[in-house]
Order: structure tokens, then sequence, then C-alpha cells
């Protein structure tokens, strides 16, 4: 263990900003994410599955965010964002970035290695390269405004051919008219403005950064909705979505039943008596259609939850 920590400390320390790299190594991201245990793309990222992530999008921000609270991850939401379209919710693997304020010899590090890594055009349009289908473009520009502004509707054309996603930036973009003109491009920001993007450069690609009051890793699976982002640590993913998949369905059953006058309130808000857990039984065999998972994952879920 302590060599471990001793690893992550060097790695995150040293390896960039001596500019030995400008992305993490596969093996590098894999020891930043141990607990993962299933399959990862070509870089390294946990590779979540897709079919989690469509079930994803229909999971309330509270719930996935009290689960992982939980489960020991306090610092996983951040809220307060402008949406391009606030009616469409957006989720993904991650691919992180980071921005720093310019400091021309660290800049000059980071463009001579990607030079010679073969990386083209501006630093901001390195992170557009590596996005895969599936993949959402998570940007720390330190909440930079004017001046900040990472895309326009050129690179977020580009984001959207290469990814079938958006991005969430702590920082802005330019050419806002054109993005929202992007068929099914969405954009999480702190902020609009026409300048251009000055006195910043990139500080790595699929490193660990902090969104707001939360920390990032890339791989992790993101669930973006009007209210606000939460980022997922990709072994806890299947755990949220079965978890809050179960609490809406309770949830549906509990309402139901109050309308129905059955059950009073103090009934359906504690401990459910063996009377009401049969009954839910009993109305999840005659309303299979509001199942979102399969009845096999559900029945293997019920049997180690506590209710």
């Amino acid at each position: 263990m302590k060599n471990k920590v001793l690893f992550i400390i060097l790695l995150l320390h040293g390896t960039l900003l001596s500019a030995q790299q400008v992305t993490l190594t596969p093996e590098q991201i894999k020891a930043l994410t141990p607990e993962w245990k299933g399959e990862r793309s070509a870089d390294g990222r946990p590779h979540v599955p897709d079919k989690l992530l469509e079930r994803l999008k229909h999971i309330r921000l509270e719930e996935a965010w009290g689960i992982l609270r939980n489960k020991g991850y306090m610092n996983q939401f951040e809220g307060d964002w402008m949406v391009l379209h606030t009616d469409s919710a957006m989720t993904g693997r991650v691919v992180t970035a980071q921005y720093l304020p310019l400091r021309p010899d660290v800049d000059k590090l980071v463009k001579d290695k990607g030079k010679a890594e073969g990386r083209i055009g501006a630093p901001n349009s390195w992170p557009i390269d590596v996005l895969k289908k599936g993949d959402v473009y998570i940007a720390d520009s330190y909440g930079k405004v004017i001046d900040g502004t990472l895309i326009g509707d050129n690179l977020g054309n580009a984001i959207y051919t290469k990814s079938a996603r958006g991005v969430i930036f702590y920082g802005s973009v330019r050419d806002i008219e054109g993005l929202e003109e992007i068929k099914g491009f969405n954009a999480w920001i702190k902020g609009y403005d026409p300048s251009y993007i000055q006195q910043m450069m990139l500080g790595g690609i699929n490193i660990p950064i902090r969104i707001g009051r939360a920390t990032v890793l890339p791989g992790d699976a993101v669930l973006a909705k009007k209210g606000g982002v939460v980022f997922i640590p990709a072994h806890l993913l299947e755990e949220v979505v079965l978890n809050a998949e179960f609490i809406a369905l309770r949830d549906a059953f509990g309402h139901q039943r109050l309308r129905e006058g059955k059950y009073t309130p103090g009934q359906i808000d504690t401990q459910w008596t063996g009377e009401i857990k049969k009954d839910f039984l009993k109305w999840l065999d005659a309303n299979p259609d509001k199942l979102p998972m399969s009845r096999q994952e559900l029945d293997s879920f019920m049997k180690d939850r506590t209710w």
C-alpha cells in the first residue's frame, strides 16, 4: 500500500510537468483505477457498458448522489451550471483535461512533447483527438470565462462527430449559437464569452482533475442533468444504477398505494412490514413494464437488500 501511494504521488506531481508525457499511459491509468475489474479502453480507462450508461440517464441526481455518499464518496457532485439544452440528460465515459494559467517555460515543454508525439494543432484540440464514441470531454479551466473559451462551434462539431456526446467545462465556450445548432450536442459550462482563448495552457489529458467541489478521474461515468453533474467511479456504476432503479420502483409503488389510501405515509416512509413487502412483490409481477432492469437482476438485487 505504501509503495502504491508513493507511486501515485510521484505520478501526479512529477510526470506531466516534467513533460515526460501529455497524457497518462494505459498502465498509469490502470494503477489509478485499480477497483475497476472490467473491460478497458485502449488508453487504459475503464470502459463501462453502454447499457448501464443508457439506464443511468433515467436516474435522478439526488439518488445517485445519495448512494455515492453512503459509499463514502462525498465529493462527486457539482451544480450551478449554464446548460445549453436543459431538457436533455447526458451520460458517458469521462475523458479529462486540465488547463492552467499560461507559464511560458512549462507551455513550451508541453507543446514540444506534443509535437514529438505527433499531436496536431493547438493544445486545446488535443483532448478532442482522443475521444471515442460514448466519451464526454470534461475540462478544468479554473472557471475562466473571458479569454477562457476552450471551444467554439468548429471544435464542437469535431467533438460530437467523435463522441456523439458533448462537454462539461469548468470554464467557458464561444460561438454559443453555433454550438446550439449541433443536433445532439450539449454543454455544461460556467459561462459564455465571444473572446478567444488566451493566456492558458494545457496541463494534461486523462489525469485526475477538480471540477468545482468534485474530484474526477479518467474513465468515471458521468450523469449530467439540468440540476447538476454527478461523477461516478466506474466500479460503482452498476451498484448506483441498480440501487437507484430499485428506489424508483419503491417510490412508484408507494405513491400509488398512498393515492389509493391503502397505506398511511408513516407505513410507507418507515421500515416496511412483511405485508407491505409481499404487496410490493405482487405489484412488481403485475407491472413488468415498469422494470428498467431484468426481473432476474431485480430478484438477485433484492436477495441482498435489507429494504
